[in-house]
């Protein structure tokens, strides 16, 4: 059965400062390697100015491709640090970019690991991250004496309705979680003595943001 997992869906910016040095997270959604490398090739035109841009980024729903730079600082002290956070976070499809603006103090190693794992945990806290759940969108048509049945079921186990017709019969879409797709084909066919007809329209990803329901072709 396929799984759930967290993708980055939009861009977001943190920010810390540790000992006067400016630490500028951005986080934003890539899908491939030549996006991540032009996304990062614009933050270092954007802070042309700064003492480092340390990147991160992990690719594929398996973290099939991860890459992570130090950029001048200390060996192990930046990129690593900041790759441990989206891999710990479990987020995939994501790139992130930590512009530091020296101040003039030192931080040392730990510091250092610090305040780029900080800052990318800020970047990540303005960003828009989606669980991304598979699903299974259906058709469902029925009597208006089967209406009833099919609210109070969709209602009881918050499956999302994604839209619903009406004409001499009822046509509603849904999309199920496909662990619950089975449990719900057949409590549905039960309540309405089989007269309801359930069709599978596709197997998409879906999500949940503000208030709507998204769908993902994968």
């Amino acid at each position: 059965m396929r799984q759930s997992y967290l993708e980055a869906y939009q861009e977001g910016e943190g920010e810390l400062v540790d000992k006067k040095s400016r630490f500028i997270a951005t986080v934003r959604p890539v899908k491939s390697e030549a996006e991540a490398t032009a996304f990062i090739e614009e933050m270092r035109k954007k802070y042309w100015n700064a003492s480092h841009n340390c990147t991160a980024f992990c690719i594929g729903r398996g973290n099939e491709l991860t890459r992570c730079s130090d950029d001048g600082e200390p060996g192990g002290t930046a990129g690593r640090p900041m790759l441990d956070v989206l891999l710990g976070e479990g987020i995939h499809n994501v790139c992130a970019v930590v512009t530091r603006y020296f101040g003039g103090t030192l931080l040392g190693t730990g510091g250092l690991v610090r305040a780029y794992s900080g800052a990318v945990k800020e970047g990540l806290k303005h960003s828009v991250i989606l669980q991304k759940r598979p699903g299974k969108e259906v058709l469902v048509v029925c009597d208006y004496n089967g209406l009833g049945k099919l609210q109070y079921i969709a209602g009881q186990r918050r499956i999302p309705v994604l839209g619903t017709e009406y004409t001499d019969q009822v046509s509603a879409r849904l999309m199920l979680p496909e662990e619950e797709a089975d449990a719900f084909v057949k409590q549905l066919t039960e309540a309405t003595g089989g007269r309801a007809v359930i069709e599978v329209l596709g197997t998409p990803y879906f999500a949940e943001h503000d208030g709507e329901i998204l769908l993902f072709e994968e």
